[in-house]
């Protein structure tokens, strides 16, 4: 597999690793203090902490630079 701008096979694979963390809920904490009343406002702390990583693996040329899966 070569560089598909100038076809060099100097070629070396990066990858790059992104998460995200979920905060507090405003919405479930308001329809919970319409429920439950004023303790109801920690029903947006349901799914808080949880997140999501998504890894992304790329080739880059060594010549020119040229970033591509």
């Amino acid at each position: 597999m070569g560089c598909p701008v100038c076809f060099s096979e100097n070629i070396s694979t990066v990858s790059e690793t992104e998460s995200h963390t979920k905060g507090y809920g405003c919405c479930k904490g308001g329809i919970g203090a319409i429920l439950f009343g004023p303790i109801g406002w920690l029903c947006g702390l349901i799914g808080m902490g949880k997140g999501k990583t998504t890894t992304r693996v790329y080739r880059v040329c060594n010549s020119c630079g040229e970033r591509f899966r």
